[in-house]
């Protein structure tokens, strides 16, 4: 998937040893959601030629702590939850209260968000580029 768009790739888990149980899997699940994340991050800012500051995030996936912060601290930014994180739906409501005139415009309707809780980055940045690493080596395995 994006933004690798290698049909030939293939997934793997890396690292695996006795000892790994079903919570390393699950957390290696979560990190590569973070991961992958950070791969589209870049190529986004790589092609506005502008970073982004900061990311607000919904969906499901929004609600665990532990992916919010690894994110936070995977791109190096702030990453904010907003109170309602089934914002898909809401957001089909909002532009069909928008062309129905409901809402009288865009600004009527950006008031409503509220963020419920920021993460900040706490990884320290040799950390951070190590994973990076070792991230960049798993993903060329994949596509071997």
């Amino acid at each position: 998937g994006a933004p690798h768009w290698d049909a030939y790739a293939r997934g793997n888990i890396s690292g695996i040893t006795r000892s790994t149980d079903r919570a390393h899997i699950v957390r290696a699940t979560l990190e590569s959601i973070a991961y992958q994340t950070r791969d589209l991050v870049a190529a986004m800012e790589s092609d506005a030629g502008a970073p982004i500051r900061e990311l607000r995030v919904d969906g499901g996936a929004a609600v665990n702590d532990f992916l919010m912060q690894f994110q936070a601290d995977i791109l190096d930014r702030r990453i904010v939850r907003p109170v309602d994180v089934e914002t898909t739906a809401l957001g089909a409501a909002y532009l069909a209260g928008l062309a129905t005139g409901f809402w009288k415009d865009l600004e009527e309707v950006e008031n409503f968000w509220r963020a419920d809780r920021s993460f900040d980055p706490q990884m320290p940045q040799s950390t951070r580029q190590r994973l990076l690493e070792g991230w960049q080596q798993a993903i060329a395995r994949c596509r071997k």
